[in-house]
């Protein structure tokens, strides 16, 4: 995707990355993890504001800092990263709350040829996987990088 993103920090396994949300609420600290679920080669895509507390994601905070488009360009170039190092990798993502599903169908709906043409894509509707398709209302995604 051709679209303005955050420099993302990557720590060595390339399974977590950080970087920061710049807008009218300052700087807000994101973190992106990777993780391998029972299924190998199937790995979680957890995404959420930094909590300076724990140092771990917080997937149910609204930060609205006004760049939602930046901050998912940023999600999907570390999803590259992470796919250029684990080629054959399944990422698995859903949104902690309906509404944040909603809003990755949208952004992945709004750019899907431009995806389609680096990655499988596939929604979760009704418990079935079907290949990505607009308008319908999936409780998950899995993507996997081509092999070109």
């Amino acid at each position: 995707m051709k679209l303005p993103r955050y420099e993302l920090i990557a720590e060595k396994t390339l399974r977590v990355y950080a970087f920061a949300s710049e807008g009218p609420k300052g700087q807000i600290q994101k973190l992106i993890k990777f993780s391998e679920t029972a299924l190998k080669g199937y790995y979680n895509l957890a995404f959420g504001d930094k909590n300076l507390e724990t140092d771990d994601i917080d997937d149910k905070v609204v930060s609205n800092n006004g760049d939602s488009e930046q901050v998912l360009a940023t999600v999907v170039a570390a999803v590259y990263m992470f796919t250029d190092a684990n080629k054959d990798a399944w990422v698995y993502a859903t949104g902690s709350t309906k509404t944040r599903t909603r809003l990755y169908r949208m952004g992945i709906a709004k750019y899907i040829d431009e995806i389609k043409s680096d990655f499988h894509v596939f929604g979760q509707w009704q418990g079935e996987w079907q290949e990505f398709q607009k308008d319908i209302n999936y409780s998950a995604f899995l993507v996997r990088r081509k092999i070109i």
